[in-house]
């Protein structure tokens, strides 16, 4: 049976089907010792030798992904040239699964991990804004103009405003430390620290609760992972949320 090009790299956890289409037309891809240049183009999987590369392709990988409970210095990357840990040495399966979108090296909490590629596209591209909650634990004397701040608009180092957002209090304490509540959907990076820089607070520790509806498993332990239910994967791709937004 023959497939779209791009689907093909898609299917096999090479890159999300837009992704896909930019390393096609880049003439980084072979078919039986051809360049191909056409996302379009169909072939048989499991008949042509497709590379990437120089590297050939996993045909066809049972579709698989997993919440993995990122730790605060770990990157989400499955390589770092300096040498750091990366999510790659946490997680090990015979599929290749890549970090859906990113979480920064010192947050910690919910990062999704797959090989599907529609489903990567779905909760990346700009167009789905699924929703993603954190839990922050912040130092600075609290105030409610603070809080206004928050909720912005703020201004980011790079000129762009971003959109109000919700955020809660959820506890404030006697040595001027509180823990908040925001729920993004855009994904600027380094938003959420920005956005406490400009209200004079210094985070202490953020943590990624939930991608729409799915929370970060609370029985998981830091650096630990578990695949994902049909149940939860169907809850992600049945989404019809259409509101701009991205990754943290």
């Amino acid at each position: 049976m023959t497939d779209r090009l791009q689907n093909i790299l898609s299917h096999a956890g090479v890159a999300s089907r837009r992704g896909a289409a930019a390393i096609i037309e880049s003439g980084r891809v072979t078919v039986d010792g051809l360049a191909v240049r056409e996302p379009g183009a169909r072939f048989d999987a499991g008949a042509a030798e497709i590379r990437v590369d120089g590297k050939a392709i996993r045909q066809r990988e049972a579709k698989r992904t997993i919440m993995l409970y990122k730790p605060a210095g770990t990157l989400s990357s499955m390589s770092d040239p300096f040498g750091g840990r990366t999510v790659a040495d946490i997680v090990k399966t015979p599929e290749r699964l890549v970090p859906v979108g990113r979480l920064d090296k010192d947050s910690e909490g919910l990062l999704l991990m797959s090989n599907d590629g529609d489903l990567t596209l779905r909760l990346t591209h700009p167009r789905y804004g699924h929703e993603k909650t954190y839990v922050v634990r912040v130092a600075g004397r609290w105030s409610a103009e603070k809080l206004a701040t928050l909720r912005g608009p703020v201004t980011m180092p790079d000129g762009y405003t971003v959109r109000p957002v919700p955020v809660k209090v959820l506890e404030t304490r006697a040595d001027n430390t509180a823990t908040l509540e925001f729920r993004l959907r855009e994904g600027r990076k380094r938003q959420i620290r920005y956005m406490c820089s400009a209200a004079h607070l210094v985070v202490l520790s953020l943590k990624r609760v939930a991608i729409g509806g799915l929370r970060l498993d609370a029985r998981l332990k830091s650096g630990e992972w578990r695949d994902l239910t049909p149940a939860e994967i169907g809850m992600l791709t049945e989404s019809r949320d259409a509101r701009p937004g991205n990754m943290i």
